[in-house]
Formats: structure tokens, C-alpha cells, sequence
């Protein structure tokens, strides 16, 4: 039922074609733009005098998905900050300028010769930006070689990231978040620890051990990249858990801390590495002794780049874009973001850096009729506080992305109200859980401190799909309640 019910909101989204609305000058209190939907008006207006939003900074638009027409407009006008629904815009550029069949190309090369077993020159693996890489990946990598007739490497192995720029974070990013996957270094060369692909990340895992001992921990993947200071101790049944896993700042030293009862789950953790090429290097290393292929003592691993004779040995290209909007968008996935916005700065402007990329992005807004000015951003995953748009914007977005070829890509990344499978109803499986919200509302997410974002579509009980954004900033309590509240009601109108 829910599939079908999805089918049937993606092909109105996909066959119904609009015009382009004008824009609409800043409220500073509610107001309609039609005499329609005379219900909904009063309903939202009603939810917008909730106590959580005592003090808070808001902004609130819905439009008909056919024409553009605005039905609701709070503050519509009014900046704030996006968080996670920035990556709306980010997708919609990516499946523009990169296209919706784009891959991440990952290749091993050599300056050397084979002969007798032996490569006599240095292996390089060179990175293109491909977040998807996990340990299986390596380990084929290795076995193709293998297969080729090389056991042993007489010169180096080389990491070349230099695809992208040598930044690998955001200016967004503080050093308190560095150790945590939703704030990852980018690489253009790096590896994730399972097909969720938070790139640039290990997993940890501490369970408790006997009475008075350490915790027994360990990591996917293995890697000599970190190094785990243990420090945890099992206390008996019942006592709290205080485990605590972080990474030291400006360093790949992960130190564990706390108690953790016997008898309990332990704990599971993503915690960032820095240097994630080393990272990759480390886990295909591995991945070649292996199957038995060594490199002579005097080899080293090191970071450089590829020289313009080398021969490509192996060569693999990751899923297309079009797949890869379901971890990035269900799962809110910032480092998917950010290494599209270095993608598309690369292939652009042939800079894969994040001032490269963000000037994409303002080029496509600006080409689908946006206007830049209520754009104000300096990372493509919503991290950043300073990162500002309107409602009225981002309904606009959203109603333009709908005529473009690759509209179902991005359609189909979008989190579902209340399914409960992971790829299908991402950071919204857990709300909305019940009619008739649940699978009639489709949209993305934004998380930050005080800060609460909730923008896509929604399809009414009478068949007319909207599309709605509410933004909130400055709460002190959370006014997720409150944006759940405005989409059921957008669900539950009439028009």
C-alpha cells in the first residue's frame, strides 16, 4: 500500500508541469496568498502560537505543486538558518551539472614493470572523490592484481587524493565535532566502514568484559591508522553506563573512557580518522598481504600523486548518483555533501574545492530563476549556522526541481513519513508514524543546536500535492512537535 501510495505522489509530482511564481514581498505575520485552503490557514496560524514557539525565529511557506501559487506564508521572506534542507539544494545542483548517472572512479596504477611476479615500480591508487569505497572494495582490488601475477612490489605504495584540495573540513566544522561521522575530513581518496558509506569514519564497538577489566573493543575496518587508548572499565550488573568514545583533536589517538555494566549492549560508535587517504591506504595494504602480496623493506607509504605515464592495472567506478541520493538524503549524509560540492567544482571549474563547488551551486540557483541574494551559504551539507535561506526559496526550489529530466532521482531520495525501512523513510521513519501523515509526506530534515528544518511535499486527503517549508531557529526546546503538527494538518486539508 505505502509503495503504492508513493507511485501515485510521484507521478502526479513527475506529469504535472507549473509556471514559475513571482516572488512574494516579506510578512512579518501570517498571511494567505489565495482565498483558498481557508482551513489550513487557520490550522497553521493556530500551531504557529504553540508554547515551543515562544521566542523562536520562523519562516513558513506552502505553494500548490501545479502552479507555484502560495496557499500560506508566515514570515516567508525571513532568513534562517537551513541546517540539513540545504542539501536539497546540493542534490538538485549535483543531478544538474554532474548528472544523474555520474560515478566516483577509484583506479590502481604502476610506473613499474611486472616481470616474474615482481612489479618493479611504485603502486599507486588514485582517489576521484568515491564515498562508497568499503573494505570489499580492497580486497578486489588486491585479488585482481593477484590475478594479474603480482606477489611482491619493489617500490611504493602511493595514495594520490589530489583530485580535490588539500582542505578536509568545512569552515563550519569545530574541533569539539571533529571526532564525529557527521563531521568527517573529505578526501578524495578515503573508505567507509559499511554500506550506510559515512566516509572517513571507523566503527568502534566496546562491550563490557569481566568485573573490574577493560573493555573489549574493536573496529570495522581493521586499521593501524588509529590508535585505541583503552581506559574503560566493566563494572557489575545494573551500575550506569558511562562510556565515552572520542578522538583526541589533531591527532588519530581514540580514547575510551567510562564504566560499562556487565550484562549491557556496550557501545557502538563512527568515529572520523584523520587522514582519511591514509586510512585507505592502510585498509588496501592490508587488503594485498592479504593475498600474499608483499613490498620490499625499503617500500614506503606515502601520499603523492600519479604521474601522467602510469598504467591504470584496475580501475572501478562506484554506483551512479541517481543511487546514491538514498543514503545521501535519507540518512542526511554530510559527507556525501560536501564531496559533491568538491565534485562539481572539479568538473566545472576543474578546482575540486569547496569555494569552487558552492559557486556551482549558486550558479544553478541562479539559472532555475532563484534568487542568490536569500541564498547565503559556506557548506553544502546545512552544517553551518551561518548558512541562511527563506521559505519562499526553498518552496520555489522545490517547485522547480519538479520538470527537470532527473526529478524522480531526487524525488526517490527524499525520507517518507513514518516507513519504517531505513532507505525508505530515513531520518522520518520515527515521526509521523500514523495516518494520514504517514506516507504522504516526503521530505528532508535539518537538525542543528536551537535549530529544527522541514521542507518537501505533501499530498492532501482530496489528491492536490503541496509543497511546504517550515524553518526554526533560536528554540530552546525542540519544535519538532511543531513541524510535524504543520505537514499532518497539510496532509488533512481541503481545498
Amino acid at each position: 500500500m505505502l509503495q503504492r501510495r508513493l507511485a501515485k505522489v510521484l507521478l502526479i509530482l513527475l506529469l504535472v508541469m507549473g509556471t514559475v511564481c513571482t516572488p512574494f514581498p516579506e510578512q512579518s505575520t501570517a498571511q494567505a496568498a489565495t482565498s483558498s485552503y481557508t482551513d489550513l490557514q487557520s490550522s497553521i496560524d493556530a500551531i504557529l502560537l504553540d508554547s515551543r514557539m515562544k521566542g523562536v525565529a520562523s519562516s513558513v511557506a506552502v505553494r500548490k505543486a501545479s502552479t507555484g501559487e502560495m496557499v500560506y506564508q508566515s514570515n516567508a521572506d525571513k532568513a534562517i538558518t537551513p541546517a540539513s534542507t540545504l542539501k536539497i539544494l546540493t542534490a538538485a545542483a549535483a543531478l544538474e551539472t554532474l548528472g544523474e548517472n555520474y560515478r566516483f572512479a577509484t583506479e590502481v596504477l604502476t610506473n613499474g614493470e611486472l616481470s616474474k611476479g615482481t612489479l618493479t615500480g611504485n603502486l599507486y591508487l588514485r582517489g576521484k572523490g568515491d564515498p562508497t569505497l568499503v573494505k570489499a572494495d580492497f580486497d578486489h582490488f588486491a585479488m585482481q592484481l593477484s590475478k594479474q601475477g603480482v606477489k611482491k612490489v619493489s617500490g611504493n605504495l602511493i595514495g594520490d587524493d589530489t583530485w580535490f584540495d588539500a582542505i578536509r573540513l568545512s569552515p563550519s566544522i569545530d574541533k569539539m565535532d571533529e571526532s564525529y561521522y557527521y563531521a568527517a575530513q573529505v578526501s578524495a581518496l578515503t573508505a567507509s566502514p559499511n554500506t550506510d558509506y559515512d566516509a572517513g569514519t571507523v566503527i568502534v564497538v566496546s562491550k563490557p568484559t569481566t568485573n573490574g577489566k577493560a573493555s573489549k573493543v574493536t573496529l570495522t575496518p581493521e586499521t593501524a591508522v588509529v590508535q585505541v587508548v583503552n581506559r574503560s572499565k566493566t563494572v557489575p550488573k545494573g551500575s550506569k553506563n558511562t562510556l565515552k568514545i572520542e578522538r583526541q583533536h589533531g591527532t588519530n589517538k581514540i580514547v575510551i573512557t567510562g564504566n560499562i555494566p556487565i550484562g549491557s549492549a556496550g557501545k557502538k560508535q563512527w568515529i572520523t580518522v584523520s587522514n582519511p587517504t591514509a586510512y585507505a591506504l592502510d585498509i588496501f595494504k592490508k587488503s594485498l598481504a592479504a593475498k600474499g602480496i608483499t613490498f620490499v623493506p625499503s617500500s614506503k607509504t606515502v601520499r603523492g600523486k600519479t604521474p601522467e605515464n602510469a598504467e591504470i592495472l584496475i580501475a572501478k567506478n562506484s554506483m551512479p548518483l541517481k543511487n546514491l541520493m538514498k543514503p545521501f538524503m535519507k540518512l542526511s549524509n554530510n559527507s556525501h555533501a560536501e564531496v559533491l560540492a568538491k565534485a562539481m567544482g572539479k568538473t566545472q571549474y576543474g578546482e575540486g574545492s569547496w569555494n569552487a563547488g558552492l559557486k556551482v551551486m549558486r550558479d544553478y540557483a541562479t539559472s532555475i530563476g532563484l534568487d542568490v541574494n536569500d541564498w547565503v551559504f559556506e557548506d553544502a551539507s546545512g552544517m553551518s549556522h551561518a548558512n541562511k535561506v527563506t521559505s519562499a526559496q526553498m518552496t520555489e526550489l522545490l517547485y522547480q526541481v519538479r520538470t527537470a529530466p532527473w526529478y524522480g532521482s531526487f524525488a526517490q531520495g527524499l525520507p517518507v513519513a513514518g516507513a519504517p525501512d531505513r532507505l525508505i523513510g530515513g531520518t522520518l521513519r520515527n515521526r509521523m508514524t500514523a495516518a494520514p501523515a504517514k506516507g504522504n509526506v516526503m521530505a528532508k530534515t535539518g537538525s542543528l543546536n536551537n535549530v529544527s528544518a522541514l521542507a518537501g511535499y505533501a499530498q492532501t486527503k482530496d489528491g492536490e500535492l503541496l509543497i511546504f517549508s517550515v524553518l526554526t531557529q533560536n528554540q530552546k526546546t525542540s519544535t519538532i512537535p511543531v513541524l510535524d503538527r504543520i505537514a499532518t494538518v497539510i496532509v488533512s486539508s481541503n481545498n
